[in-house]
């Protein structure tokens, strides 16, 4: 169990870097926007791989490696957070509230 959940945050971990990167390479001013792209998209992939899963047309296996491993690593709460309190910090409120409210209402609905 421990070894299909690791390898799966491993993949997750990585894919979540160089999407990041490639996203803030396109040129996105906001950049919070890479974050939460990963964030809903995880949150899609998620919430697909738990219906296929709780209805046995996902192996117990795959839904660990792909489940709580590689979504769980690929989205982050940490990140999240933290940009939030730099757009805080630097003085953007309104963007933060936007960021904060957009990311939770989509994640939530595409979950």
């Amino acid at each position: 169990m421990v070894l299909f959940t690791g390898l799966g945050g491993i993949a997750g971990v990585i894919v979540r870097f160089y999407m990041g990167k490639r996203i803030v390479a396109r040129g996105t001013k906001w950049y919070p926007l890479g974050t939460g792209f990963i964030n809903i998209s995880g949150s899609l992939l998620l919430g697909i791989l738990f219906s296929l899963y709780t209805q046995g047309l996902v192996a117990p296996w795959l839904w660990l490696l792909l489940g709580p491993g590689f979504c769980g690593a690929y989205t982050t709460f940490s990140t999240f957070g933290y940009e939030i309190v730099q757009l805080i910090d630097q003085k953007r409120l309104g963007d933060a509230v936007v960021y904060m409210l957009f990311s939770v209402i989509f994640g939530v609905m595409f979950a």
